[in-house]
């Protein structure tokens, strides 16, 4: 599949890109992530890559995910992550872009296998006030990256916040993800160039936060 052409720019999301996670099977599912979304993961993540390198200081390198260790379970959501190390981002504070059924994520993303959890959530909790104030009240914050649910970062509370990351901090599978969901109806998807726009836009809001964890 053609992920962009000269008279069309890169090309977004449409809703048969979501339609994937309906489709039954391991075997049908991952074909189906294969063909429609992947190519435009790469589009979009190698020009999502080279400005996130600019905003970070940094060589950023895109990793496509490959659901390589599921054997029976369809995957219920597909992602690429942008880090700065080249072999691997599970381990490392990293950026997500990715699909569930009924929308697209973008995260900055602490997951659990990171091994300097403690460190980040402190510094996070040191200049807490400056965490809060540093996200807008109309982006998300979630758990648990193998979950759609999410809370609103307007309707948290400082004590909330605080919970999170004591949470993140002292819970061995805890996660912290923060970023935006964007409806699989949003008409801003069915474009790459402006989906990249955005992407970047919320990346850069979320680069403070970004560099703290590099503790």
């Amino acid at each position: 599949m053609a992920t962009k052409n000269a008279a069309a720019g890169l090309i977004g999301f449409t809703q048969e890109d979501f339609n994937v996670f309906q489709l039954e099977g391991l075997e049908e599912r991952m074909a189906g992530i294969q063909e429609r979304i992947q190519p435009k993961f790469q589009a979009i993540g190698e020009r999502l890559a080279g400005e996130l390198a600019v905003q970070a200081g940094d060589e950023m390198h895109l990793h496509i995910a490959k659901h390589a260790r599921r054997k029976v379970n369809p995957p219920k959501d597909t992602w690429l992550s942008i880090c700065n190390n080249k072999r691997g981002y599970k381990s490392h504070p990293h950026f997500q872009l990715g699909l569930f059924d009924d929308h697209l994520f973008l995260w900055l993303a602490l997951i659990y296998e990171v091994p300097n959890k403690a460190q980040i959530a402190t510094a996070y909790l040191d200049k807490l006030d400056d965490v809060i104030a540093a996200v807008p009240e109309n982006y998300m914050i979630s758990l648990d990256h193998t979950k759609k649910e999410a809370t609103r970062i307007g309707d948290m509370s400082t004590e909330d916040w605080n919970k999170a990351l004591v949470r993140f901090r002292d819970v061995q599978k805890a996660e912290l993800l923060i970023g935006r969901h964007i409806p699989a109806d949003d008409a801003l998807l069915r474009s790459g160039d402006i989906l990249l726009k955005f992407a970047s836009s919320t990346f850069e809001t979320l680069m403070p936060l970004y560099r703290m964890s590099l503790v």
